[in-house]
């Protein structure tokens, strides 16, 4: 007995939905085999595959009411009435705008009143001549002729015959009676009519007969009175056309035949001055792309520069770009007034007005823990943005100002008459008392660590400095904002830059919790102007014009160039317009306040009212400084005397501070070296080698002190006291 063995049949794919059977036409991968030979009594099946189970399934649209639900949870609402009706500024503006222009139309074209009658008399006589030309042809059918005349041409008597029946009857009579009716009006008119209706009625008359007279194509009225150079309304397709043109490889997939096109998820709207898209980029397209492309951005637009501002959507994915593509350039449009510039105080716990964003909306910074860095070409702005945030700063009568101005042209001198430390000039001198004054901020700053460290947790939970606590002013952790204008002479000295950086990191990393607030503005931001550590540290950053990448990411950040915030895209016009990073979750275009030195005079006017009330004025404010330091500088000879030991007549420059420290930490804890060197500098002596032994026994040669020099300034600076004492009056 012969047994056939065949092979097991595999079933036969089905679709899962319909249970028919799936077809293959996929072409083999790989080489193509021929089919092994069968064995002596198997069955072959051609075509036998092995299916895997369906990737895609269906996808079916839930309708249910459930769902239509969530999806409106999920959704953005769009606004009930417009922006201009729900705020009371943009509402007062409007309306102030459209009185204004109503008016200036209404004197334009009334001065021109008698240019206007002049051409609408002169164009009456054709009128008249219109008049009667069009009143004859209608009162002898001039229309009905023609198609009588056509139908006589033609033989068609029928025809002839009902268009002859049809003409109408009468019309002479009323041309006539139309005459007599105007005849006897103007006898009338000017028989009896006193001379105001006489001149209303020929100006009448006139009128029509200009108007009846008048040429399309020169108009009584010549020109507008406002001439306006009216942007383009932004159409998606104006929007894809100017994508296009930007040289993306996916953006031109995409818009090519056979592409998936640009889609735009919500319709293209007016916001503020200026028009809003937002659009869905192709995939893989990220707005980075499109931020280092928005000069031939603009250019695809026909918009000028200052115009076109294209954005990331916070809450969206990074293919999803909003373009604001504003009526008028930016740089051009008017500045809105500074909130503070009229009335009112500050708060450095929230944010202060610092300026407009392109859309003219308010733009604040939060000062309270964080830390600024400004930067930017001569003539961009810088100070004027840092003058606005001291400004600020001046008006909350709480908060203690340090300010330092190291170009020397006083930029900053209106703010004099409210800072407890002030100085201003490039020279030495005023770089000393920088650091100094960063020193004692720098001792500050253990003092407030202590003093919040003490506190109980009910007062003071997050150990952070707090409203609450900055009101009580025995605690001493009100703001204290220190500003160094054009710091780069600061951290580049010779003699104090290294400390002068150590001291500004170590404020900056320390100081944000503790209600220190450092501000810095500088028009050299490179790496020996401005130390890596300081420019990685700070908060927000807000760089106006700059030449290249480097200086642009100094300032804003590592790799912001390479995303498209491009502070180096701004050209001489945008004064005070700039990148700022950090103020909020996404860099910001904005626009600082304008405040000249008048009215920046009176604000500083009414901040000293406000902190005389308040009994906060100290320091140089009420000429308190100088006599400190000149206090400190004397006292500092006889310390300096007193750590020499029997038997010591020279000392390192080391030595001296550690005991200094040691005997008076209140006075000289943190001191240098080089803070030794500038105490005793204005008395006329400097650091010399002095050959000593180490504790090893090694003689070494190190910077320090001949106690025969201290001495004899001692014994000098006495003899001169007691000779002025002495001396008659």
């Amino acid at each position: 007995m012969t047994t056939t063995t065949t092979a097991p049949v595999a079933p036969e794919p089905q679709d899962p939905f319909t249970g028919g059977k799936v077809l293959d036409f996929r072409p083999p991968i790989g080489p193509v085999t021929e089919p092994a030979p069968a064995e002596p009594g198997e069955t072959v099946h051609e075509h036998e595959e092995t299916t895997g189970e369906p990737v895609d399934l269906p996808v079916t649209e839930d309708r249910s009411l459930a769902a239509r639900m969530n999806a409106a949870r999920n959704g953005t609402r769009r606004p009930v009435f417009a922006s201009w009706l729900t705020s009371s500024e943009e509402f007062v503006n409007t309306a102030k705008w459209a009185a204004d222009h109503a008016a200036h139309t209404m004197a334009y074209h009334a001065v021109r009143c008698p240019l206007y009658a002049a051409k609408i008399a002169a164009r009456s006589p054709r009128g008249l001549v219109r008049a009667v030309a069009v009143s004859a042809n209608w009162a002898m059918d001039a229309e009905g002729r023609a198609l009588r005349s056509d139908a006589v041409t033609k033989g068609d008597a029928e025809l002839y015959l009902k268009l002859h029946n049809a003409k109408p009857r009468g019309r002479w009579w009323l041309v006539l009676l139309g005459l007599v009716i105007l005849t006897a009006g103007a006898l009338v008119l000017f028989g009896y009519a006193p001379m105001w209706a006489q001149f209303l009625g020929v100006s009448v008359v006139l009128g029509l007969l200009g108007w009846l007279g008048g040429n399309p194509d020169r108009p009584v009225v010549g020109g507008r009175a406002v001439v306006t150079s009216k942007a383009q309304k932004l159409t998606s397709d104006i929007v894809v056309r100017a994508l296009s043109a930007l040289g993306i490889a996916e953006v031109n997939k995409a818009v090519g035949k056979g592409g998936g096109g640009i889609t735009f998820p919500s319709p293209i709207t007016r916001e503020g001055p200026g028009w809003r898209a937002d659009v869905d980029l192709p995939y893989g397209v990220t707005v980075a792309d499109i931020l280092a492309r928005r000069a031939q951005l603009a250019s695809g637009l026909r918009r000028p520069l200052g115009c076109v501002w294209p954005e990331p959507a916070h809450d969206q994915h990074a293919g999803r770009l909003v373009l604001f593509v504003s009526d008028v350039d930016m740089a051009q449009a008017k500045p809105k007034a500074w909130a503070l510039a009229k009335g009112g105080a500050a708060d450095l716990f929230k944010a202060v007005p610092f300026g407009t964003d392109q859309r003219g909306r308010a733009v604040g910074i939060d000062l309270m823990y964080s830390n600024l860095l400004i930067g930017a070409m001569p003539g961009a702005g810088k100070t004027f943005a840092l003058r606005v945030l001291l400004l600020a700063a001046a008006l909350d009568p709480t908060a203690e100002l340090r300010l330092f101005e190291l170009k020397g042209s006083g930029d900053l001198s209106t703010l004099e008459p409210v800072a407890h430390h002030y100085a201003s000039g490039p020279d030495d001198e005023t770089i000393e008392q920088t650091v100094t004054s960063l020193r004692e901020v720098y001792k500050d700053l253990e003092r407030r660590a202590k003093t919040i460290s003490k506190l109980p947790r009910a007062q003071c939970p997050e150990n952070k400095v707090t409203p609450e606590l900055s009101a009580k002013r025995s605690l001493g952790l009100f703001p204290l904002v220190v500003a160094i204008d054009e710091c780069q002479e600061l951290f580049s000295h010779a003699e104090y830059g290294k400390e002068a950086g150590e001291l500004c990191t170590a404020i900056i990393k320390r100081g944000r919790a503790l209600g220190v607030i450092l501000l810095l503005a500088t028009q050299r931001p490179d790496k020996n102007s401005l130390p890596t550590a300081v420019s990685a540290n700070v908060g927000v950053r807000f760089c106006l014009r700059v030449m290249g990448q480097l200086e642009n990411d100094m300032i804003l950040g590592t790799s912001m160039y390479q995303n498209g915030v491009r502070a180096s895209t701004f050209t001489p016009k945008d004064k005070g317009i700039g990148y700022l990073v950090g103020a909020s979750d996404d860099p910001q275009i904005a626009r600082s306040a304008y405040i000249d030195n008048p009215a920046a005079e009176k604000i500083v006017v009414r901040a000293r009212a406000l902190r005389e009330r308040a009994g906060t004025l100290t320091g140089h404010a009420i000429g308190e400084t100088q006599l400190a330091e000149d206090a400190a500088r004397a006292n500092v000879l006889d310390d300096v005397a007193s750590v020499y030991q029997a038997g010591e007549d020279r000392l390192w420059s080391e030595v001296i501070v550690a005991r200094l420290a040691e005997q008076r930490p209140d006075a000289y804890q943190g001191w240098t070296p080089n803070a030794l060197a500038a105490a005793l500098k204005p008395h006329g002596i400097a650091p010399k080698q002095i050959p000593l032994r180490d504790d090893t026994g090694t003689e070494r040669n190190k910077r320090g002190y001949l106690l025969a020099a201290i001495t004899e300034v001692i014994l000098t600076t006495r003899r001169v006291s007691t000779e002025s004492d002495d001396s008659p009056v």
